[in-house]
């Protein structure tokens, strides 16, 4: 196991069963969020540190029965606390590291990633790997259900441009690991960022 691994399960494993009563008003913005991706019934996406797997009910409502949703996750207590919640029945679970995806090159229509960007050891490797198993024209959605500014103030931090998640930044370390940014929304209640992968 490598030092980053190391730390996201330091970080996200004493969190895990408490998680989802922390953001408890979420679910509408999830939905919300995995409207937007363009999805059509029988896709398949891939929710990449699913956590406790908020977005699977959504993402499965937009796929249908026929599409395929999986989530990864690298916390085995997050991945618990997804089956716990009854998240299971909306995808396939899978503990998986979004560095290295057990997945074939462009097996998925779209990857939505909800908090991910900010946990991220190496951020163009890992958002090429995401490329890797998206179809040309595929979709990433980077998500957070409040802003830059909001999520700042929540943790006593001023707002900069060096956060990976200003759009300038951003749009750099996505055109240099395969994706196009194509729509950037932050606003006080939801940070969307919509790329496409290139071919």
């Amino acid at each position: 196991m490598t030092d980053d691994q190391t730390h996201v399960l330091d970080f996200f494993t004493p969190r895990a069963a408490g998680w989802d009563s922390r953001f408890p008003d979420d679910g509408p913005a999830y939905a919300a969020a995995a409207g937007l991706l363009g999805l059509r019934p029988g896709d398949a996406v891939l929710d990449a540190g699913c956590g406790t797997g908020r977005a699977l009910p959504a993402l499965r409502a937009v796929v249908g029965p026929r599409g395929t949703v999986l989530g990864a996750d690298l916390t085995p207590a997050m991945l618990e606390a997804a089956v716990r919640a009854g998240r299971a029945g909306s995808g396939t679970l899978i503990r998986a590291d979004v560095a290295r995806l057990p997945l074939r090159d462009g097996a998925l229509d779209a990857v939505f990633g909800a908090g991910l960007i900010s946990h991220l050891a190496r951020p163009e490797a890992d958002m090429a790997e995401l490329a890797r198993v998206v179809r040309p024209g595929g979709v990433l959605a980077l998500f957070h259900p409040i802003g830059r500014a909001a999520l700042a103030a929540r943790h006593g931090r001023a707002v900069t441009d060096d956060d990976l998640r200003a759009e300038p930044r951003l749009r750099a370390l996505l055109a240099g690991s395969g994706w196009r940014l194509d729509s950037y929304t932050d606003e006080d209640d939801r940070f969307l960022a919509l790329a496409v992968r290139q071919p």
